[in-house]
């Protein structure tokens, strides 16, 4: 195979590769308390025989954007989102422990509390389930009261309380259920620093139109890259014909 072909051909595959995490990124720029993957070129030497100086331009996720999407005022009881670093501990479909950003919890007919996918909410003893209810009040502490059924609006009682955890965030990777887990599968320990805020949601911190220049961009690379391999090609077929007897 001629190089320049071989050459091409990998910047396009690559570039296919920034297109999928760009593509994820913006599909999920509705999503409740989504993080953006963030996502470069690198340079990684090419194996076998040759010079040294060969590198291919690999592209590679190379973290999360964790800075903090906007907070939307909803006026819901059960939706709170977590006011700067921190995370909110859930139950993983694996039976571990996950850590979400999306505050829009909901609570099954049992009285569990959940996320929007169904995971538990952890409290100081496991998962949270909250009695039937008049009202149900959240506060920054992640503390969970209620005013019990045929009771005056005074008569609080404590259910539970939301664990609130701020691990590093470069030891923190997205697992296959959606969820940021540890990177060595420890759990994170609550945070007393860590504050939601009641009735506000925080939206995806995607940036839609930024994502989208991105996008062009990137389609524009791949066009050039075909073109490459078109020439390269068109070279290889000439060059064929200039060597065959006349």
């Amino acid at each position: 195979m001629d190089r320049s072909i071989y050459v091409a051909m990998t910047g396009a595959a690559q570039i296919l590769r920034a297109q999928t995490a760009v593509a994820n990124n913006i599909a999920n720029a509705s999503t409740v308390g989504y993080k953006a993957t963030v996502d470069a070129f690198e340079d990684a030497p090419v194996a076998g025989p040759g010079a040294p100086t060969r590198i291919n331009a690999v592209s590679e996720g190379v973290g999360y954007d964790f800075t903090q999407g906007p907070l939307v005022r909803t006026g819901r009881a059960l939706d709170v989102a977590v006011q700067g670093s921190g995370w909110i501990a859930v139950q993983s479909p694996d039976g571990g422990v996950g850590y979400t950003r999306a505050g829009d919890l909901q609570m099954t007919p049992a009285g569990l509390l959940t996320d929007a996918q169904g995971n538990p909410v952890l409290g100081d003893n496991g998962p949270i389930s909250i009695p039937q209810a008049a009202s149900i009040h959240i506060g920054t502490d992640g503390t969970i009261s209620v005013v019990p059924l045929g009771q005056q609006a005074r008569s609080l009682a404590t259910v539970g309380r939301i664990d609130l955890v701020n691990p590093p965030s470069n030891a923190l990777q997205l697992g296959g259920d959606g969820l940021m887990h540890l990177a060595d599968g420890a759990t994170a320990p609550p945070d007393a620093s860590v504050h939601l805020a009641s009735g506000v949601l925080e939206q995806s911190n995607v940036d839609a139109a930024a994502s989208l220049v991105d996008v062009i961009s990137l389609a524009r690379r791949f066009d050039l890259q075909v073109k490459a391999i078109q020439s390269a090609d068109q070279n290889a077929q000439t060059a064929s014909q200039l060597i065959q007897p006349s």
